[in-house]
């Protein structure tokens, strides 16, 4: 079975993360990808080592983890769109493209006819997604942004972290680059979008996507709860500012567990299920909205309770009572976990190094099932087939090319 996007095509003019993330979801839905990258550097990532893919025999390998984390199924050709050249090779493909993904700053494919206006002209159906920092408008749309500055403009940082007054206090990053893979997550949801918007009248449209955008949307209820309260929210390290108990809890084994108790029932349960039934009816914690006003009471009663038995043994007892618990795992625990790996979430994809090893796309379908059949193309691997089979170059037109330096 193929996968629900199979018979479009993809040009991907984007580096790093956000874009190509977003077109790898694209590429794992079934789209044919076409990574245009530069003849030499390519994609900035492909130099983000180590760590590097191992080869059979254990040696590294040119390819860094980085890359390979968002470019499978993907056709990598090399075209330097500085040339006159080159940005005529990438017109001609943008002309038998339904979408095209770019991360330029502001205005920079403008100058080499690459716009959305340009290649609009050559084909009217053409999904153009821009991915920047900041936007095509506003006083810092022509500044570059990164995902770590993203965080900390959006207010993510702040409520990162320790709260004011604990151990390490102070606005944390996210472990992973979080506003870039949002990013391309929305920026795959709107190209579906504008994808039924040309089923239905035939038009293609531009899609302007920013990193700040997108981080200030993911604010969620934390923008909601500032908006209702007037207070800007903090730092609050383990704990929710909404909902008591929902945090982590040590255990007898030293090892702590989350407990994510989401509503009154739950409590009750939980109470019950310690010997502690009157908890569950003392005023000060009958309701979520007094719980947490008493959360300073509460926790030092929990601790004390969850202190008197092992890690496993809560997970498995609350499990019983449908009182959300489980472990705080390792990445390494993550894929050894029994439920990832009914979930089939590592795949690996053999290539002549050897197996390139992933994580799935979460997406499942019953009638279109994803599937994973080209791991990350080395630089420039299919530029010859793309250039022939899909632009009719003979190969003398392709030498000539790669004589002037237009693709490796």
């Amino acid at each position: 079975m193929a996968g629900p996007l199979t018979g479009l095509r993809v040009l991907d003019l984007s580096r790093v993360m956000a874009g190509p993330w977003c077109t790898q979801i694209l590429a794992d839905m079934g789209a044919e990808v076409i990574k245009i990258e530069h003849p030499t550097l390519g994609d900035d990532t492909r130099h983000w080592g180590p760590p590097w893919l191992k080869d059979s025999q254990g040696k590294d390998t040119a390819e860094s983890a980085y890359y390979l984390s968002a470019n499978r199924g993907k056709h990598s050709v090399t075209v330097d769109i500085s040339q006159p050249e080159g940005q005529a090779l990438v017109r001609e493909l943008a002309a038998q493209s339904d979408i095209l993904v770019e991360n330029f700053k502001s205005g920079g494919l403008a100058r080499k006819g690459l716009d959305y206006a340009t290649l609009e002209a050559i084909n009217p159906s053409l999904i153009y997604c821009s991915i920047t920092g900041f936007g095509q408008t506003g006083p810092m749309a022509s500044m570059a942004g990164y995902d770590y500055l993203i965080q900390a403009q959006a207010g993510l940082m702040s409520i990162t972290g320790a709260a004011d007054g604990e151990p390490g206090a102070g606005p944390q990053r996210v472990g992973m680059a979080v506003s870039d893979l949002t990013t391309g997550m929305n920026a795959s949801i709107a190209i579906l979008g504008a994808l039924h918007h040309r089923h239905l009248t035939g038009e293609g449209q531009y899609i302007d996507m920013a990193l700040l955008d997108v981080q200030v949307s993911w604010l969620a209820n934390q923008a909601l709860n500032y908006f209702c309260s007037g207070n800007s929210p903090t730092r609050t390290g383990e704990y929710h500012p909404n909902l008591v108990p929902y945090q982590p809890f040590p255990t007898a084994d030293g090892e702590k567990v989350i407990i994510a108790i989401g509503n009154d029932g739950q409590f009750k349960r939980f109470c019950e299920a310690v010997e502690r039934p009157e908890l569950a009816v003392d005023v000060r914690f009958s309701t979520n909205p007094e719980r947490v006003k008493h959360r300073l009471e509460l926790i030092p009663i929990m601790v004390a309770i969850t202190r008197t038995r092992t890690s496993g043994e809560w997970i498995a007892a609350l499990s019983t009572i449908s009182v959300p618990c489980g472990p705080i795992q390792t990445i390494a625990q993550v894929f050894d976990d029994p439920q990832v790996k009914a979930r089939n979430m590592k795949i690996a994809l053999a290539s002549e190094a050897g197996d390139v090893p992933g994580v799935a796309n979460p997406i499942k379908y019953s009638k279109t099932p994803l599937e994973y059949c080209k791991p990350p193309p080395k630089l420039g691997e299919d530029t010859d087939q793309i250039l022939h089979n899909l632009l009719h170059k003979s190969a003398l037109d392709i030498s000539a090319l790669r004589q002037k330096g237009v693709v490796k």
